[in-house]
């Protein structure tokens, strides 16, 4: 691995951006379409998602298999990384000691969230048309409400810090100014897709959203 630790580092970095920044960015916009335009929004924007062509390799080249490899290196650089934040208390140090954080935090519910909804459907547990009553059932109990606020934010926060570190690494932010602006241009980034994520939570656990809620399995459940 320490031979080709630069290579997978940047492709870990790269990975993180593209595709998953920009998957985290779309599934954000989908969920908040139910809370936008109510449960006919979502089912609209659900369909169109899988009315995309060979949606199976699409899914499993864009999105699983670069999850499968950010998430276990990522795995490794957290595990392997020395944290100095108690010798050295600097904003970047603790936003590195974070970054670390909240990808074994993300990766974690995300394999969960996966056991929650699509291998349950693949198990027979649940159907496609259960789903939508399914995530209801789940977001209105307060503990794993609570799970989902807390890993949505750091997963977020993961992508958004992430992007700033990755602009860093591939030279496109050069320069203590074009750090900070990109800082807060990420921050930015990060308290809006925050929102997005949150409010859909909230039309999840609305009566009207889980009532005739039809919806097929989303790209992440």
């Amino acid at each position: 691995m320490k031979g080709n630790s630069f290579y997978a580092r940047k492709i870990h970095s790269l990975l993180g951006v593209i595709p998953l920044g920009l998957f985290i960015i779309e599934h954000a916009l989908t969920n908040y379409s139910a809370f936008e335009h109510g449960k006919e929004g979502f089912v609209d924007s659900v369909k169109g998602l899988h009315g995309l062509p060979l949606i199976f390799f699409l899914e499993l080249f864009v999105i699983w298999l670069p999850i499968l490899f950010h998430g276990v290196y990522g795995l490794y650089l957290a595990f392997t990384s020395n944290y100095n934040t108690g010798r050295y208390s600097y904003g970047r140090n603790w936003a590195f000691a974070l970054q670390r954080i909240t990808g074994v935090i993300t990766f974690v519910f995300v394999a969960w969230h996966i056991w929650q909804t699509r291998v349950q459907v693949a198990l027979g547990n649940t159907t496609n048309e259960e789903i939508g009553q399914h995530m209801h059932n789940i977001v209105t109990q307060p503990v794993y409400f609570t799970i989902y606020f807390i890993a949505v934010l750091a997963a977020v926060f993961h992508f958004a810090n992430g992007l700033w570190a990755f602009l860093v690494a591939w030279g496109i932010t050069v320069g203590p100014r074009a750090q900070r602006v990109s800082s807060k241009i990420c921050m930015g980034i990060f308290a809006i897709v925050s929102v997005l994520f949150l409010l859909s939570l909230f039309a999840f656990r609305s009566d009207e959203f889980a009532a005739a809620q039809t919806a097929v399995v989303g790209l992440l459940g």
